[in-house]
């Protein structure tokens, strides 16, 4: 393919990818294909002369889309929302053409010296203490990783690392097996399973503590865990708080957890990974209270924040302990800038780098801070809108309401709700997953998609109410129902009332 043939393909793909977006609404969200559907559409080996671009573009279309899930269709209200912007395709695009491998300073300098700068817009965006910060005067900073999985992963190795050189520095006499065998990491029992999966790849089992009542670790909880092994000859060493849990999108109060992580000389991670984008509304900036009690956060761009996957946020107070625990240095690698800019290969499990940095800087340049606001704001509103609609019809139970999510349930035994899951799934015109609250099936609708309206939760509630009526009816003179209208009406005054206030 020559240059003019690239200019073609690309403007035809541009095109492509607009055009799918005009139409996102109207296509079924969920795919009706089964396993091995593509066996019989592709061939069976490659093809031994290149083929034009304009049948590969056909064959997307042909064989690709019937097989996609449209996540960024109104009508995606499953897990969370993966972050999506035009800003953030052109910047990938670009950072793709360019081809570069950021694995030194030197590989490419712009890399690594926008992803600091970026750091430090995101960190002071989010009001973080100035020693996260890239440009603070102690050893802190910030790095892009691939995921929240990463990040937590990531952490738990610096953390376990960072236990042994201190336990031998007391006492010389102890092997890193002897103490790595014992070392005790801890988390909420509503984590995601990101969480529970570092410490198996990091060889350090993670106790899921019980949450409270409101989906929350409490330092009485974490602190008797910590008592109780101690007493067994175990080693605590990594914590792991959640601002914005997964199935409910509970926070942890760092103020509570902080002193006792602090006071045992645990390392205390914060994973903010949905939640965190919301930080950069003063309303909601008090849940982070609580962060300088931390070494090391992290939260997701790519998730809330338009900026397409992967993109994941991570500053610690302290890189030396990430330095210490993957450096390996080899000739071919050195350079004579070290000490002058950070060597991210050494922050990160892989040693090349993609240029994640330039599609942040599209997306904050061209939306900015007020723009991102302007959005997490008018998503919350719409999940308070379809928390009024759930209210209004005495069937239904709201469980959980924060930011962008809903947890609720059909009133009665569980099964109940689980054969209204399944009706809504079998109709395939909205796609929701389960969850579980107080040991209680539930629903979770979260607010997913860029292009989301009140007209589509408006359309996602009469899926709802549709398939609800099937399995328990309304009768014609309940008063719920006469209820359930004032109510949608005074509710969308409300939602109006305060995304106008919010958008001052």
């Amino acid at each position: 393919m020559d240059v003019q043939e690239f200019r073609e393909f690309g403007k035809a793909a541009v095109d492509y990818i607009a055009d799918y977006f005009q139409t996102i609404r109207d296509r079924p969200v969920l795919p009706s294909v089964q396993p091995g559907y593509l066996d019989d559409l592709l061939p069976k080996e490659a093809p031994q002369t290149g083929e034009s671009w304009q049948d590969v573009l056909q064959d997307v279309d042909r064989i690709i889309m019937p097989g996609l899930t449209h996540w960024h269709s109104p009508n995606f209200h499953a897990y969370y929302p993966t972050a999506h912007s035009f800003p953030a395709i052109v910047g990938e695009m670009m950072s793709a053409g360019f081809g570069c491998v950021g694995l030194s300073w030197m590989a490419s300098p712009a890399y690594t010296e926008l992803e600091v700068a970026m750091m430090n817009w995101l960190g002071k965006m989010l009001h973080l203490p100035e020693e996260f910060l890239n440009c603070s005067e102690g050893p802190g900073g910030g790095v892009i990783q691939g995921s929240a999985s990463e990040v937590t992963f990531v952490c738990l190795l610096a953390a376990k690392e960072r236990k042994v050189k201190e336990l031998r520095q007391i006492n010389p006499e102890l092997t890193e097996g002897d103490i790595k065998g014992k070392l005790i990491a801890y988390s909420s029992d509503q984590s995601n399973s990101s969480v529970e999966k570092a410490g198996l790849l990091g060889s350090m089992p993670m106790r899921l503590l019980p949450a409270d009542d409101k989906g929350r670790l409490t330092a009485s909880v974490l602190l008797d865990a910590i008592e109780k092994d101690k007493a067994q000859g175990l080693i605590p060493c990594y914590v792991v708080a959640n601002l914005g849990t997964t199935p409910t999108c509970a926070f942890d109060d760092l103020n509570d957890l902080g002193p006792v992580c602090n006071k045992e000389q645990l390392w205390l991670h914060v994973d903010a990974a949905y939640a965190g984008t919301a930080f950069s509304c003063p309303e909601y900036r008090h849940l982070l209270n609580g962060v300088e009690y931390a070494e090391s956060f992290n939260f997701n761009p790519h998730k809330w924040m338009l900026v397409n996957f992967d993109c994941s946020a991570m500053w610690v107070k302290d890189a030396r302990y990430l330095v210490e625990a993957f450096n390996v240095e080899r000739i071919y690698l050195k350079d004579n800038h070290k000490g002058l800019a950070p060597e991210y290969r050494h922050w990160q499990i892989s040693l090349g780098r993609r240029f994640r940095a330039l599609k942040l800087w599209f997306v904050l340049r061209m939306y900015g801070v007020e723009g991102i606001q302007k959005h997490v704001r008018n998503q919350i509103a719409l999940a308070q809108y379809f928390e009024s609609l759930v209210r209004s019809d005495d069937r239904f139970q709201v469980c959980t309401s924060s930011m962008g999510l809903v947890c609720f349930r059909l009133k009665g035994d569980d099964r109940l709700t689980k054969n209204l899951l399944e009706k809504v799934h079998q109709r395939r015109n909205i796609y929701v997953i389960p969850g579980q609250f107080h040991q209680r099936f539930v629903i979770r609708f979260a607010v997913c998609s860029r292009i989301t309206e009140r007209s589509d939760i408006d359309y996602a509630w009469q899926e709802f109410l549709s398939q609800a009526e099937e399995i328990v009816p309304c009768s014609k003179g309940d008063i719920g129902e006469k209820k359930g209208i004032a109510a949608i009406g005074l509710c969308s005054a409300a939602c109006e009332k305060i995304c106008s206030e919010k958008s001052k």
